[in-house]
């Protein structure tokens, strides 16, 4: 058994003997603040209470810096984008450019290239034809100076498109009506035969011309176009088997009445329309290769 044994109503008012002892204890083991300490706890407790609302309103201005800093890096982000599209569109518009360039240089280049050729060879042709014209003067001169002696006959030299005619009226060859050349016409021919012999670069055509009175009466020669081409063939034949100028140099062709020299219906017209005009013209073949190359 306990040494003491204590009933409930003995308990409660031990409980309530021993409360005020625990509170007494309690409260004088607490330390009292002087009103110094006090003032000093106060103000620092005012003094966070006042950086701590700074800090918060610092809190809201960076929250806002920090939104407005996200608008302006969105917005310069779109902005970048947009330029970085720009750009590629106007790289691209340069490659594409600078690609015409280099084909526009290209193509310059070989336009260059061929005017250089065009001119160089534009050149060869204008000196092929200074030379063609010096030697036509040069053979006009020779003419002249060899057929002086018939120039007062009906005989003319002149210069025409680059050839050289020999006029010779039809009284100063053929008896009128003919095709048989006479003395006077032979020694015409001969003397122009000894200037085309030292030319054999020189083709001959002969033409032959009649005016427009119709023939009457001539036996074998028909009309115009026969005593045209007769005569024409009669001084090709002289030329060639008298004069033994090479044939394959020569043409002979009629022209019949349709070629006047002067329309006129004159007797005068019609005596300068009766003619033989030999055309001599400088062999092209320089000029010709020099066109086709």
């Amino acid at each position: 058994m306990p040494l003491f044994n204590f009933d409930s109503k003995y308990k409660m008012k031990i409980k309530y003997f021993l409360f005020p002892v625990f509170l007494l204890m309690a409260l004088q083991s607490c330390v009292v603040l002087s009103n110094k300490k006090y003032k000093a706890l106060v103000a620092e407790r005012d003094s966070l209470s006042i950086r701590t609302g700074s800090l918060e309103d610092t809190i809201v201005k960076l929250r806002a810096d920090t939104m407005r800093l996200h608008r302006e890096l969105n917005d310069l982000q779109n902005t970048y984008t947009a330029l970085n599209g720009n750009f590629n569109s106007l790289n691209d518009k340069y490659n594409a450019l600078n690609n015409n360039f280099n084909t526009s240089s290209s193509k310059v280049s070989e336009l260059s290239a061929n005017l250089k050729k065009r001119e160089i060879r534009l050149k060869e042709v204008e000196d092929a034809l200074k030379r063609r014209d010096a030697n036509t003067n040069a053979l006009k001169n020779k003419l002249q100076e060899a057929l002086l002696g018939f120039q007062n006959s009906g005989l003319t030299v002149d210069i025409r498109d680059g050839k050289v005619y020999v006029s010779l009226a039809d009284k100063l060859l053929f008896p009128s009506g003919s095709i048989v050349i006479d003395i006077h016409g032979k020694m015409a021919l001969a003397q122009l035969a000894g200037v085309l012999n030292k030319e054999p670069d020189i083709n001959i055509a002969v033409e032959g011309h009649t005016d427009d009175k119709k023939v009457i009466n001539l036996g074998q020669i028909k009309d115009n176009w026969d005593l045209s081409v007769m005569r024409a063939t009669s001084v090709c034949r002289y030329l060639t088997e008298v004069e033994k100028i090479d044939p394959h140099r020569l043409t002979a062709t009629g022209k019949s009445e349709y070629q006047p020299n002067d329309p006129a219906n004159t007797t005068g017209a019609r005596a300068k329309n009766r003619r033989i005009e030999i055309v001599l013209t400088p062999k092209l073949d320089e000029l010709y290769n020099l066109i086709k190359e």
